[in-house]
This record gives C-alpha cells, structure tokens and sequence, in this order.
C-alpha cells in the first residue's frame, strides 16, 4: 500500500489510541503515540503531533496535555460514573438475558478507556432471582414497538415452562394475533397489554418468541386503554423471617414456581400429577397473600409453624369477612 493511504490514517490511530488507552488518570505518553503510529507505518515527528492535537481540539475532542506524562481524552460522551450506572441497569434488568448483558456490556466498554473499563466490571445481585432465559427479548421488544408506532396489529408465539424447565408453546405452537396498546414495567419484567378480540390482555414480553408487526391495522379501541390501570395490581415481597419454606404443587404450575424462585430452584416430581420444592422465603403477609392467591394448586406443606400461622392468618381474614 502507498505510504501515503497510511499517512491519511493518522488521525484516526490518534484517535482510537487516545480512547482506548487514555483518561485523566491515564495519559499516553508522546513516545507511545509516535510508537502507535509506526506500528501502522504511518512516520511522524513530534511537532506533527502537537498539530494533530490541536486539530481534534478544534473538531470537538476534549484533549488535554499533561506535562511530561502525555496527552489524554478529559470528556467522553457519558462520564464513568454514568457508564456505571448504565451498567447497573443493565445487569439488574431480569428482562435481559444474561447473554445480552454481557453483550451490552461489552458495547459499554467501548465508551471509555481500558483502565476505565476495568471498573465497569461489576456484578448486581437482583434479589436471588434470575434473569430472563430468552435472549430474543430485546428484539421482542422492537417488533412490539414496530407495531406499535405503525398502529398495525402484532403476531407472536407464547410459551410457558413445564417440570424440566423446557418450553412449551400454548395453542400448540399457533400464533397469536393481537391489536398491541402499550408496555408496561412490573416486578422487574415487561408486559405487553393488547385487545384481542375486543378484549384486553397481557402477555409476559420473555415468554412472547417469533413476534412480527403484521399488515393489518390495530383495533382503534386501543387508544382508548388505560394503561396505568393495569400497574396498580402488582406488588412486591414485604420483609420478614426468612424460612426455607416447602411447598407442594400441581405440575401445571412450574413456570410459576421458577418464575418466582428462579430457574435454579429443584423440582422434585411427587407422583404423577405433583411437584415439591423447597425454597428460602421472608415469611409475611404478603408471602400469605400470594400463596393463598393461587388456591388449592399449592399446597403449604411446612415448616409446621408456618404451616400454623397461615392457617391463623386464613381464620383471621375468614372471621373479618363474615357477617
């Protein structure tokens, strides 16, 4: 190649060296610069650089010198302690596999320095409870909003998880049609409300696989959805004495069970038609009142003093509510 294609580089090495291996706390000597370049066969001189410096300073690049250290990048477009939090939310964010976080992340890296990248190495534990298996999501997440903003209807596939934590697709496996109104955020995981058939429903946006905006247009009723109605109804975990607390259950209720433990949690088969578990719970009311809400398909089996407060709690809601 021509030295002179390399010489038209040398603003772009510049560059790439002052934001992979620069920061305030890091500047690159101007012996490394003139060694970067020649490592691209690119000559220079060290007043040339002064020149190339005062170049991207003029086209908006925050170069500083620091004397008898080197040259380095003082602002980027997101400063680290905001890359930090970005990466924060992205790692807590059960919506997101672990797989894509760790594929954000990385994208995130490349907004600061190596030194700097290193810090960005965190690990956010989201209250034991698992991220999402499907890496699909965030393209999920797109078609709806594709959808959405075209004011056309949405097609999908949508699965549950049964006693060996594989898929199985309702409708066996048909797609579903649905007029898409909006998202919405509720314990750490995205719904998407839609009319179907002039009805509305949510769909859990994880468990949603296949999902393309279709020709028709959307049910024009869905600008009439009030969506905040639909946040009003989810709560989370109050505190109190955690327990390892067993539970037998019915095997149609597995993707409750790991949606609520976690994937991690052990199924243990009990007969033909049943399941058992064991799993770390804060005992209270609310623990109560989301157990009592799935009826007799789970069945509170001990600790036995739990057992005994439950059914206290049962006869106490019971007496308040009869004349």
């Amino acid at each position: 190649m021509p030295r002179g294609i390399h010489q038209k580089e040398k603003l772009l090495v510049l560059l790439e060296v002052l934001n992979r291996e620069s920061d305030e706390e890091h500047p690159v000597p101007l012996s490394e610069l003139l060694a970067a370049l020649s490592r691209e066969e690119i000559s220079a001189e060290r007043k040339s650089i002064y020149d190339d410096m005062e170049i991207l300073r003029r086209r908006g690049w925050d170069v500083e010198l620091e004397r008898r250290k080197g040259y380095y990048l003082a602002s980027r477009p997101f400063e680290l302690a905001e890359l930090k939090l970005l990466v924060d939310a992205v790692q807590s964010s059960r919506f997101i596999s672990e797989g894509k976080s760790r594929s954000l992340i990385k994208k995130l890296e490349q907004l600061c320095s190596r030194w700097q990248a290193a810090a960005l190495q965190r690990q956010v534990y989201v209250s034991g409870r698992d991220k999402t298996m499907n890496e699909a999501v965030l393209y999920t997440i797109d078609a709806i909003h594709t959808a959405i903003g075209g004011g056309r209807m949405l097609s999908f596939r949508y699965f549950d998880y049964d006693v060996q934590k594989a898929k199985v697709f309702r409708k066996e496996g048909a797609a579903y049609e649905v007029s898409p109104v909006g998202l919405l955020r509720s314990d750490e995981r995205y719904y998407l409300v839609a009319l179907q058939n002039g009805e509305k429903r949510h769909y859990r946006v994880d468990r949603m696989a296949d999902a393309r905006p279709l020709e028709q247009e959307r049910d024009a009723a869905c600008a009439g959805v009030d969506m905040s109605a639909y946040t009003s109804r989810h709560f989370g975990m109050f505190s109190g004495q955690e327990r390892q607390v067993r539970l037998k259950c019915e095997n149609r209720m597995a993707h409750v069970m790991l949606d609520r433990f976690g994937m991690d949690v052990m199924l243990v088969p009990d007969g033909a038609e049943h399941f058992t578990l064991t799993v770390p719970v804060a005992v209270s009311q609310q623990f109560y009142g989301w157990l009592f809400g799935l009826g007799a398909d789970v069945e509170l089996l001990g600790p036995p003093d739990v057992w005994e407060e439950y059914r206290r709690h049962l006869a106490a809601a019971l007496e308040r509510h009869t004349e």
